[in-house]
């Protein structure tokens, strides 16, 4: 996976960087190509065995956006219980968290850590929902050039949207200090491209040391 530069993306994430009363916003966007390099092929023969399909289907979780928003929603919801992921676009995903958090090594996470959310105006609403309860104002006046950018990197309308939803417990994501966070992968098949958004949400008087918040970290403006 090769990180796409865009100075667009560089400024929405300075923007996103927002400490606000109780609660300290650390964002990213990101845009990856999918082109598999040598490395990146050596990663798949280490995930997937010899003999393995890349178009081979692995079953993914329902998505959570669906108990977010159940109550708004009427008719049959089953489909939503047996998505399923081909092995060269699970690949995709877990290399580009990956290159994303380089202290990490996801190659060992399970299909049932990812969701396929069923439509963009639900991501959309659950992001925003969470970003303005969050962080309010701020967010609001962000939030139009954050999704123009997205949408002129990534053309929104023919993406797959995925989340990583990862066990807590044990994941570098449920550090202590975290309130919440999300990751969601846009991946548009025809141009062979992710862009990633990830975001989390700490209490400002915890003291992030390693991993997560140190990635962020290391992206914050000077002063």
């Amino acid at each position: 996976m090769k990180l796409l530069e865009s100075t667009t993306f560089e400024a929405i994430n300075n923007a996103l960087q927002i400490q606000n009363g109780d609660s300290k916003i650390l964002g990213r966007i990101e845009s990856y190509s999918c082109k598999m390099a040598g490395s990146d092929k050596a990663l798949y023969k280490k995930r997937f065995t010899t003999g393995v399909n890349p178009n081979d289907l692995q079953a993914l979780s329902p998505p959570q956006t669906v108990s977010q928003y159940s109550r708004s929603i009427s008719g049959d919801e089953d489909g939503t219980l047996c998505d399923t992921i081909s092995c060269k676009t699970l690949f995709y995903l877990i290399a580009t968290l990956n290159s994303s958090f380089p202290d990490y090594d996801f190659m060992d996470v399970k299909s049932e850590e990812f969701s396929k959310e069923p439509s963009l105006q639900w991501v959309t609403n659950a992001i925003d929902s969470q970003l303005t309860a969050t962080v309010g104002d701020t967010y609001k006046a962000l939030g139009p050039a954050l999704w123009a950018a997205v949408e002129a990197e990534i053309s929104l309308e023919h993406c797959y949207i995925y989340s990583y939803n990862p066990d807590f417990s044990s994941d570098p994501f449920g550090e202590d200090g975290g309130l919440w966070s999300f990751n969601y992968f846009f991946y548009n098949k025809k141009l062979k491209r992710i862009v990633f958004f990830t975001c989390r949400a700490s209490s400002p008087s915890y003291a992030i040391n390693s991993g997560f918040g140190c990635d962020f970290a290391m992206d914050e403006p000077e002063v």
